[in-house]
């Protein structure tokens, strides 16, 4: 049975890949680290690339997991207001604080376009260890928002259900 923390199927697995490219980074970056380390206790020298790589896969691992936390209602949110409201309070608040999170992601969206365009049509090189045009930087910010703001929209037209985890692959649904 599907709960309405999963309304789609497509949409769960949206969700959870994000939730797995989120793991991912996180799983390369560490490697890289420890790679970078060793080879440094050893004799080996730093790979300066490396640090480069680690600080690129940032936005991108924030990106990924924030509308998979979010979807799995395990972001940041005040507990102290859902205390103070009752139920029907709760739910206009989750509705009206989804609602400025759409706006916001959707501001984010469109301005990470434009900083996107920019650098591109400036041809703009970012000139470090590696080298690569700088609008790639940009690429996960739109993305990244537009499914944040998904997740805001989902959340306005089906509100019910947020108390609710979904399941990791492996794990039973709560």
């Amino acid at each position: 049975m599907k709960s309405a923390a999963r309304p789609l199927g497509w949409y769960a697995r949206l969700m959870q890949g994000c939730g797995w490219l989120a793991a991912a980074v996180v799983g390369v970056v560490t490697l890289l680290v420890c790679v970078d380390v060793v080879g440094r206790n050893l004799g080996w020298g730093s790979l300066p690339w490396i640090l480069e790589i680690t600080e690129y896969a940032l936005p991108v691992l924030t990106l990924a997991a924030a509308p998979w936390l979010m979807w799995r209602n395990q972001h940041v949110r005040l507990d102290l207001l859902g205390m103070v409201l009752g139920p029907v309070g709760q739910r206009r608040a989750d509705r009206i604080s989804a609602a400025v999170g759409l706006a916001v992601s959707l501001a984010f969206v469109w301005y990470g376009i434009a900083a996107l365009l920019d650098s591109r049509q400036a041809g703009s090189l970012v000139l470090k260890t590696l080298m690569f045009p700088e609008w790639w930087l940009f690429v996960p910010v739109p993305i990244g928002f537009a499914l944040l703001g998904l997740e805001c929209a989902r959340r306005m037209l089906w509100p019910s259900g947020l108390a609710e985890s979904p399941a990791l692959p492996g794990e039973r649904a709560p």
